[in-house]
């Protein structure tokens, strides 16, 4: 009798995984065959295996989380499992899914995870720093090589990218991902979702993506993270959510659900967001996996009383895969026994994650990604450096540059002062995936390559209050031309789990630089953070001072080719740069107010001791060449419901240095039926225009570009008068106006 089981087993595999199709440009529901083999595994599978493939466990390689289940083996053994994380190399993906797939009665394949955020070998800058470049191409690419690499490791998914609107730098997660803007974010969301995804998923080159977190998790209160959100839905549907909906239109396989709550009820427990907005508005075919532990925090969240409450919970909201909790795995069996929770749910889930592992081909080959050869050849090679090198250079944001102190001679003496001058691991940053620190190319080698007349001292630490190496740095400074000071924070004090109450550059930094002043000698600064910190003091100080945040593996050859003037800075900032944390939040695109700022008035919305503006405004960025823009033209003055306007812009590179500028166009909604912001981006364009060459910009601005949530909580346009800008930030614009009937 077990023969035969196991020989229908057989045949049902043999139809199930045979003659596949490339399937990854389309839904996996909307594909007959492709469904045809889903049903003909899960109608094999007990009601325990079923919950096994809704469970996903961290290895013992490293964990991302406060707990860790070591007996993990096991249950994949058992079929309890069907999914791990933090298990990667080809050797020791291959080694797990040998054990599926020779001890288990269904010998259906895992799917391995990782947090690939910002490179898996070879590291980019940070998703901040990234999203700086507002170079779409770059970070489609970054992502492209993060996956080349992490699916050459065995890795079928990344749990990347973050598309969560930030505007409060306080916390730390605002460095993985995009910034403030709705517009940006969704654009570097599509981006970032190509370059992971590819072509097709079957491509072994390419990993699922994940867009997380849904939802609303960078508005966390205090912006202190894990904290509760509180929000109008208008709010949440005309700021939040739109980077997830581009996100999946792009074709995102999976998503992951939030820590925080929204309107009172967890992510992770919300029908309403999981249900109700993801499969009925957007209608998502793919799967939904939580954050780490977020079913059990369920009962700390004071929804539920219980673990099994809180499983129920999820499941019948439609959550389909559970991180590291096992409240489905310890728990789900029995819901389903007692009918708490409708065996459809599980059903329905099962079958969105045996599509996913169809579509990445491991019924046909389960060790396909696990090829060691492929792995040597992929990882570190010349071609991934140099393009890290490429992208972290047009990160980079120059914020200031009095008397053209940007780009060094390479004849000048300089000092470079600074722990971070000379830190390989503080240059990946936060997330690093399995990056190396000891293949970091530190500032200090990168500018001996190329500055031949240079000292180095560490001068102090980053976060200590130790002086007494500030008399070298001070002597070093006196015997140099130029001193060049590596200030800001450390790599780990951004990323999960870093909020800071305030951010202002911690130690001593600060008055080391202003010793540095003293000398007399120029000092630039090369800022490396994670987050827009409060520099008011320091950019005072600075001749130069330019935003490097965390580069990745290339740090020191991008920014000498920057210093070197090798490279034209062109990065914008993705995120205001607040005074002090007593303007946070702070963004551009605010409301008016009844009552907005008037400097004579004192009744109007002011700060009695800092003026509201922010130090750097959304959008800004300096170049080492200057550009002047013409007055904004539109082809009309009316746009109608079914038409659009084209707007342009000349603009002349007026200085001595070809460059590249970021010319952006912002939207004012003059009346409507509820307050709108005073600018919101609707449209950028990265030209590069030789020294005294000019190029014409146009935008097309059409009706949807202009629709929000309306009184009535629709979504639409409204008729009337509208001002459109065109400049090279937020701030320094040239405007017209139009009418929409």
């Amino acid at each position: 009798m077990k023969q035969i089981v196991m020989l229908c087993l057989s045949l049902g595999f043999f139809v199930a995984c045979s003659n596949q199709k490339k399937s990854a440009d389309i839904t996996w529901n909307d594909n007959a065959h492709l469904v045809s083999k889903v049903d003909s595994v899960l109608k094999m599978m007990t009601l325990e295996e079923k919950v096994g493939q809704m469970n996903l466990l961290t290895s013992d390689w490293t964990i991302t989380g406060p707990s860790l289940r070591s007996d993990y083996i096991d249950l994949i053994k058992s079929g309890k499992v069907g999914n791990i994380f933090n298990a990667h190399t080809a050797a020791y993906t291959r080694s797990l899914q040998k054990i599926a797939m020779e001890q288990t009665r269904m010998k259906i394949p895992l799917l391995f995870g990782y947090d690939v955020i910002h490179g898996y070998k070879t590291i980019f800058p940070i998703s901040l720093s990234e999203s700086a470049s507002w170079d779409l191409e770059a970070i489609e690419t970054s992502a492209r090589v993060a996956a080349t690499e992490a699916a050459a490791a065995g890795l079928h998914w990344t749990f990347a990218p973050m598309v969560d609107i930030a505007r409060d730098p306080r916390w730390g997660r605002i460095s993985e991902g995009a910034g403030e803007d709705t517009y940006l974010g969704s654009q570097i969301a599509i981006a970032r979702v190509k370059g992971f995804q590819g072509n097709s998923l079957e491509d072994l080159n390419t990993v699922m993506a994940c867009a997380k977190h849904f939802a609303a998790y960078g508005a966390a209160q205090a912006g202190r993270d894990y904290n509760t959100v509180d929000m109008s839905d208008r709010v949440l549907r005309d700021v939040y959510l739109p980077p997830f909906k581009a996100a999946l239109d792009a074709g995102v396989a999976t998503f992951m659900t939030a820590f925080n709550d929204v309107d009172g009820t967890p992510a992770s427990g919300s029908a309403y967001l999981l249900d109700q907005i993801l499969r009925k508005e957007w209608n998502f075919k793919g799967f939904v996996v939580t954050d780490y532990t977020s079913i059990n925090e369920l009962v700390e969240h004071g929804v539920v009383a219980n673990h099994k409450d809180a499983a129920a919970m999820a499941a019948n909201a439609g959550m389909d895969m559970d991180m590291q909790s096992m409240a489905f795995g310890d728990y789900l069996v029995q819901l389903v026994k007692e009918g708490k929770v409708p065996e459809k749910k599980v059903d329905d889930a099962v079958r969105r994650i045996l599509a996913m592992k169809f579509r990445l081909g491991l019924f046909d080959d389960p060790y396909r990604y696990s090829d060691e050869t492929r792995e040597k050849e992929v990882l570190f090679s010349k071609d991934n450096l140099e393009k890290a090198r490429d992208v972290a250079r047009k990160s980079f944001v120059l914020l200031k540059n009095d008397k053209q102190m940007l780009p060094l001679s390479k004849d000048k003496k300089i000092a470079l002062v600074g722990y971070l001058a000379d830190s390989q691991v503080d240059m990946l940053g936060s997330w690093t995936g399995a990056g190396e620190a000891s293949q970091v190319t530190t500032i200090l080698e990168g500018m001996k390559e190329r500055f031949p007349n240079i000292t180095y001292t560490k001068g102090c630490d980053v976060n200590t209050d130790d002086r007494s190496g500030f008399g070298s740095a001070i002597a070093a400074a006196k015997n140099a031309d130029v001193v060049v000071f590596v200030m800001g924070e450390k790599g780990n004090m951004s990323g999960e789990a870093t909020s800071r109450s305030n951010i202002n550059i911690p130690g001593v930094q600060t008055e080391l630089l202003a010793e540095l002043k003293k000398t007399g000698k120029p000092v630039v600064v090369l800022l490396a953070n994670g987050r827009p910190l409060t520099i008011e003091k320091e950019v005072e100080l600075a001749d130069a001072m330019l935003e490097i945040w965390y580069p990745g593996t290339q740090a020191g050859l991008a920014v000498t080719d920057v210093l070197a003037g090798d490279y034209n800075p062109s990065g914008k900032l993705p995120v205001t740069f607040p005074r002090n944390v007593g303007q946070i939040p702070i963004f551009y695109n605010v409301k008016n107010t009844g009552r907005p700022f008037k400097e004579d008035d004192k009744y109007t919305t002011k700060y009695l001791d800092v003026s509201n503006d922010p130090l750097f405004v959304f959008g800004y960025g300096l170049s080492y060449t200057t550009f002047i823009y013409s007055d904004c033209n539109l082809s009309s003055n009316e746009m109608t419901a079914d038409g659009s306007i084209k707007v342009s812009v000349t603009v002349t590179n007026t200085g001595n240095y070809d460059g590249s500028e970021i010319v952006q166009l912002y939207v004012r909604d003059l009346v409507g039926s509820v307050t709108r912001p005073v600018k919101e981006l609707k449209g950028f364009q990265k030209i590069f225009i030789p020294k005294g060459d000019s190029q014409k910009v146009t935008f097309t601005l059409k009706p949807e570009d202009l629709a929000f949530t309306r009184a009535d909580n629709t979504w639409g346009t409204e008729s009337g008068e509208f001002e459109v800008f065109v400049g090279s930030n937020s701030r320094d614009v040239q405007s017209a106006r139009f009418n929409l009937r």
